[in-house]
Parts: C-alpha cells; sequence; structure tokens
C-alpha cells in the first residue's frame, strides 16, 4: 500500500472512530455549509517536542521541522495546476458528526477556552486567540475554520484526480494539522493563496505554519511550486534551533 493511501487510511480511520462514538458523517456534497467561504495542516509531534521548537497550540499531528524539511525536499515540484472543474462542494464540508454538530464546532471546541454549547452544538461562548493575527475573541461569529493548505490550491496541485469521498476526508481532516479556527479576516485575507504569496501577519507562527503546510501536503502527496518550496524553507528557517 504507498505512503498516500496509508494516511488516508488512517484518516478515515478517524472518522469510523467517531461513528462509533455515536458520531456519524453524511455524504451529501450539496450539504448547507457554515460560513468560512474564501475568495475565489507525516507523524505526529508534540508542542514544543524538540525542546526550542514553536508551541504548536491545539493544531495536531505537526511535525518536528526537522521532519518537514526532510518531507519538503521529498515533494513533487511543479507549476499549479488548471483550476478548470473546481468548485467548493467537491470537496463537502463541514461533516456532520452526530448530535447536531459538525467539523466546525469540534474545531471550534478544540482551539477554544471555556467554550460552551447550545443544544444546536454552536458555541455560544468562549474565548479564542486567532494564531495568524494574535486577535482574542468571545463572539465565534469573528472566527472562520481555516484549511491549512485551502481547497483550490489542493485542486490544482493534485486534488483535482481525486474521488469525492477523498476529497470530502480532506476537507474535514481532523488528524492531520489541515484545520484551525482563526479570525475571519485573517482566512479571507490568506484566501486559497500559497505560502509565497501569504504569510501569517505574526511572524512568529511562520515555524509552525511551514511545518503544518508541509505535513499536508506530504501526507496527500500533492505537489508545491518552486516558489512556495523556497518560501517554506525560508519560513522553516524562522524554527528554534
Amino acid at each position: 500500500m504507498g505512503r498516500q493511501q496509508w494516511w488516508w487510511g488512517r484518516g478515515l480511520a478517524a472518522v469510523a472512530v467517531l461513528a462509533v462514538a455515536g458520531c456519524t458523517a453524511i455524504d451529501d456534497p450539496a450539504a448547507p455549509e457554515a460560513s468560512d467561504a474564501k475568495p475565489s495542516l507525516s507523524a505526529s509531534a508534540s508542542a514544543g517536542a524538540e525542546g526550542g521548537e514553536a508551541d504548536t497550540g491545539t493544531l495536531p499531528g505537526v511535525p518536528s521541522a526537522e521532519q518537514a524539511r526532510t518531507e519538503l525536499a521529498e515533494l513533487k515540484v511543479a507549476p499549479h495546476g488548471s483550476m478548470s472543474g473546481y468548485s467548493r462542494a467537491k470537496f463537502p464540508h463541514w461533516a456532520e458528526l452526530g448530535e447536531d454538530c459538525n467539523t466546525r464546532e469540534t474545531v471550534l471546541e478544540r482551539d477554544g477556552t471555556g467554550v460552551t454549547r447550545d443544544d444546536e452544538c454552536r458555541a455560544v461562548s468562549g474565548r479564542w486567540t486567532s494564531v495568524y493575527d494574535d486577535k482574542t475573541f468571545t463572539d465565534a461569529s469573528d472566527l472562520d475554520i481555516d484549511h491549512m493548505v485551502p481547497l483550490a490550491n489542493a485542486w490544482r496541485s493534485g486534488a483535482n484526480t481525486w474521488t469525492q469521498v477523498k476529497r470530502k476526508a480532506f476537507a474535514n481532516d481532523l488528524t492531520h494539522p489541515q484545520l484551525l479556527a482563526v479570525s475571519a479576516a485573517s482566512n479571507r485575507s490568506k484566501g486559497d493563496q500559497g505560502p509565497d504569496e501569504w504569510q501569517p501577519p505574526s511572524k512568529p507562527y511562520w515555524c509552525t505554519y511551514a511545518r503544518a503546510w508541509v505535513s499536508v501536503k506530504s501526507t496527500y502527496e500533492l505537489s508545491v511550486t518552486e516558489n512556495e518550496k523556497t518560501t517554506l524553507t525560508d519560513m522553516l528557517g524562522t524554527c528554534p534551533s
């Protein structure tokens, strides 16, 4: 079994675990989405795994800087593919996880502190810090759930050949560093741009951002452009030694 298939199988297994716990994913690509629409996150490592390694916060599966450099060197380098045929509907999200909860609400609870929910699983109170711009919020409506590797970026770097089922797994991946609650302003500023076109305003987060981006691209065997690889190399250079 190829590396890509192994990781994808692991991601689907995580969804299966949720189902056993009473959470059932849906496969309806026409299901209504929450906000977070945009114009146009390998081996796990705990925060501080290498002593001086930058804190990864709540983001799961972030590799060490050393591992990210190894994975980056192995990624296929290619120009962006065509956007022909792309639509966000081909990456169904947010998946229902049972008990009226979905992927968005799950990430909001994971990334916040003191989060309380109503009977429909919506976050009604809590505190969130957007790591992209160091802004703090107490209203969940001010937050978007960012896809570390945007859906459109994934499409033009290999996801256009995937099945709809695999694209859904990618869009709702809670195992790898792909989903993160951030300010709506920063998420929409990022859009579908790669690291060579947009970096988090908070420079201290560049190390974690690059490690997460590389991990997701490596896990799903997505390509990078020359400029993307150069910028990621520079961003990994900001990681503490």
